[in-house]
Parts: C-alpha cells; structure tokens; sequence
C-alpha cells in the first residue's frame, strides 16, 4: 500500500499564510483529515484547518503545541469523524523534510493522544518555507512513521512535492531531449512521476495514450472494458485490422502502442478492463493522480465528475458533436475540453452533463429507439472523423500541460469550446453553481455518495472475450505478430 496527501489550494493556502511567519520564527497548526482508500494507494485528503485560540502554541524560534491545542483540536476532528493533522514549519529549509529527532519525538507521543480520541492515525506535515514544499508521514503506530510518497495542492495548477526516496524522478534519456527543452528538468521530473489514467480507450484516449507515453510518463493507466471493432478503423490510429479481426481489448491495443511510442528508460502500464461506473473500477482509479475522461455516456462521466471533486484528482474532459445537413454534408463541428478541480465548474455547472440522463443510461434508455421515439429525443451523434479527433486529443492534453507545467505561470483555463464552422475559440462564462451537489461534495473521500454500482454486462463482455478461441488461421498469424513485436522491442 502506498499512501500520499492531497488538500485543496484554497486549503493549501491557509495553511502556507499560517505557517510562513514575516520574523522568520517557526510556527504549528492543527487541521483534519479524512482517507480516500484506492486499490494499492491511500490518500489523507486535508478537509478543514482548526486555527489555535490565544496561549495554545508557544513560538520562541522553534514551535510547540500546548496539550489544550492538541486536545481541543482532536475532540473537533473526532466530533467531525476525521483524523488529525498536526503541522508544522521550517522556514529555511526546502524541499521533502524528514524528521529531527526532536519532532520524531514530539509526534510519536502524540501519536497516542490522536488515536485514543479520534480513532484514526496521527497525520504529521511539515513544511518547507524556502519553496513551499510538503512532507507528510502517518503514525500507525509509536515505533516509527509511514512516509507518504507524495503531497498535492489540487487546483488549476496542479503543484506535487514527491518523496524521492518513495518515487524517485526518472532520468531523461535521449528522446526526451525536445520534451525537457520545452518545460525544463524540474517540470519533466515532476510530470513524468504523476501517475495518470486514461478512462476509454477510442479515438481520443488511444492517441492521448500514445502522447503520454512519448513525453516520457512512467506510469500510465488505460480503462476500457470493450474490444476493437471494424467500425473503430477509421479513427483509432493505430489499430489494425488484424486487432479487430480478433475482437482485442482496447487496453490491449493501448499498451502495444504506449509500448511503441515510450520513451521514459521503463514504462509501467496498466490495463484495466472494467468499468469506470462499477464500484471496481472507481478503486481502482483511486490509485492515479490525474485522469483523462475520453467516455461520452453520462452515468460514466458523473461517476468521473464526482470524483475530481470528492478525491481531488483533476479530471480532464473533453469531447466532439459533429452536425450535417439531411443531404449529408458537414454543417459544423464543435469539441469541447475543460478540467475538473476546485476552483473550476463541474460538468453539470456548465451544460456538459445533464443529470437527469444517468438513471436512463444506467437503463440502457438511452440506446432504445423505440423509448427515444416515444419521447422525442434526439438519437446519440456517432459522427466521428480521425482528424478531428485529433483535434480533441491535443485540446485534452493542451489541458494536462496547463495543469502540471503551469506555462506562463498560469493554471488550466475556464472551459473551452473550439466552433469549427466560425473558426472560434470560446470561453464559457458558466461559473459554479452554489447548490452544486458535486462541489459541496469536495474531498469528502471515502464518505462520498456512491454513483458506481456492481453489473454484470460488462463482466460478460471481458470473460466471453477471454474464453472465446479465434481460428488457427487468425492464432498463426497472431503468433508471427507477437514474433515480429519482440524483435522490434529488441531493436530498440
């Protein structure tokens, strides 16, 4: 199990103007903290700072809490069913700080107060004034800590201070040397450690796979529980004919191709054949910090919208509405691409999500002609082009480079819409609604209100793939192929 912390900017910032003192003396500080539990990684997600009242810490160059602090700030968490933060501050120091044996100290005995009354481990931080970057430990028990692997300030810019000796950054290799040259060493260390998943594998997702591989990620995820069709030809560049001969998954066809296109010194890929609006699926993108949504269903893009907001993982969304004349030529093209964090509408604030559609699509409503019929809908668009497609895989990833390298200084942009017909760019005004269900819902973790739900037809769709036998004629040539991959793989 691997654990990290994860808090709001606007959280962030609290904590920073708190901590960072104008004398250059250090200072401490309570908050609260609630888990976001993944498949192989936890997260402590930072939900609410308890300010110390007059006399509860002493500042005499070093810092120190009063056991009235300690005590009335673990009765709020406990009261709140959260754990407890306790922080503090080095204002010359920079970088991941591990712990003096002072504050090994300090926090191993109050290690025992914490969980005595919260119930949950003491969560301890620290942070370093020189560049305002976090630590982060957790105390299961006296003996020693646990270190997180990592700390995230969640907002339009993303900003991670990683623990090197838990993931320690990449060497760049010659292939990269354009990349580094764009955004520096510095970025392309951090950038190239985020672990990112890609929900949907088709037209968009497949060609943003392949980019995240060649910019030199090393840990890169691919969700799709369907296989490669013929009718997927005509924009999933990449996949061959042969792949939808014998109906392959679409994760499978992803990882050849990242294979193909990496260029980190090692690529861990991940192929997950389930479905985002499972229950299995959710944990398991619990585990990534950023997600690409490449999925146009509703139910599926709720379950994602939800979980930018409740677990702080930004969530880049996008997609293409192509329109023709009853004569069958083009009319226009619209793609869409924005990213989901605090501090940015949700899909539902700006019109890209319509809630009352999820309960039809968990149905299966939403594809019945005859109930689209009855009700006088508009049957789903299934226009698609490769080259416009195109245009929505660099708008998504025009979104990833905002949100990580930060160009300008400036973070990911209001959502944008590209008119193809009018040739123009649009900013949309939407703002956050103040009864938003999503939004109030920010880093709620483990207690968010479950959208996912256990079926069955996607657990159908991969076992029947897994026990179908192709002919001899299609396993010959399979065979060649993989022959054929190795030796490409070799090569290079």
């Amino acid at each position: 199990m691997r654990y990290s912390v994860a808090m709001t900017g606007e959280v962030e910032s609290a904590l920073r103007d708190h901590l960072i003192r104008e004398d250059g003396q250090e200072d401490v500080l309570a908050a609260t903290y609630v888990l976001s539990t993944g498949m192989e990684r936890t997260t402590a997600l930072i939900r609410s700072v308890i300010p110390p009242d007059e006399g509860e810490r002493r500042v005499h160059g070093n810092a120190s809490f009063t056991s009235g602090y300690l005590l009335r700030a673990s009765n709020e968490a406990r009261a709140a069913g959260h754990g407890l933060v306790l922080l503090h501050s080095h204002p010359a120091s920079r970088g991941w700080q591990f712990l003096s044996d002072m504050d090994w100290d300090t926090e191993s005995e109050y290690e025992r107060v914490a969980r005595a009354i919260t119930k949950m481990p003491l969560l301890g931080m620290t942070l370093g004034g020189r560049d305002t970057s976090w630590s982060a430990r957790f105390w299961f028990d006296r003996n020693a800590p646990t270190w997180a692997e990592s700390v995230r300030s969640v907002s339009p810019k993303l900003k991670v201070t990683w623990n090197d000796e838990l993931r320690q950054a990449p060497s760049s290799t010659p292939s990269q040397q354009r990349t580094v040259s764009s955004w520096g060493e510095r970025a392309q260390g951090s950038i190239a450690r985020l672990r990112v998943l890609v929900v949907g594998a088709g037209s968009v997702g497949l060609d943003i796979a392949q980019r995240l591989a060649a910019s030199g990620l090393t840990t890169v995820g691919v969700m799709d529980y369907d296989a490669v069709e013929t009718v997927n030809l005509d924009r999933m560049v990449g996949a061959t004919r042969l792949d939808a001969a014998l109906g392959r998954s679409k994760v499978e066809v992803a990882a050849r191709l990242m294979k193909s296109s990496a260029t980190a010194g090692s690529l861990e890929i991940h192929r997950h054949e389930v479905s985002i609006s499972d229950p299995v699926g959710v944990t398991a993108a619990l585990d990534y910090d950023v997600i690409f949504s490449c999925v146009d269903r509703p139910w599926p893009r709720a379950v994602l919208n939800a979980i930018a907001y409740t677990d702080l993982i930004p969530v880049i969304d996008g997609g293409i509405a192509l329109d023709t004349f009853t004569d069958g030529r083009m009319r226009n093209g619209i793609w869409r691409a924005h990213t989901l964090v605090p501090g940015r509408p949700c899909m539902a604030c700006i019109g890209q999500l319509v809630v009352g559609e999820v309960p039809l699509d968990k149905q299966g409503l939403l594809d019945d002609p005859t109930y689209i019929a009855g009700t006088r809908r508009e049957a789903p668009s299934r226009q698609n082009v490769a080259a416009l497609s195109a245009s929505v895989s660099a708008a998504l990833l025009a979104q990833f480079v905002s949100l990580t390298a930060h160009p300008g200084g400036r973070g990911v942009p209001a959502p944008l819409r590209h008119v193809l017909s009018t040739h123009t760019l649009e900013h949309s005004p939407a703002t956050s609604g103040p009864y938003c269900a999503y939004e109030n819902a920010t880093a709620s973790g483990d207690a968010r209100t479950a959208i996912a739900e256990h079926r069955e037809d996607w657990r159908r769709i991969v076992h029947e793939r897994a026990t179908r036998k192709p002919p001899l004629r299609l396993r010959a040539i399979t065979a060649l192929e993989d022959i054929l991959q190795r030796l490409i793989l070799r090569l290079h």
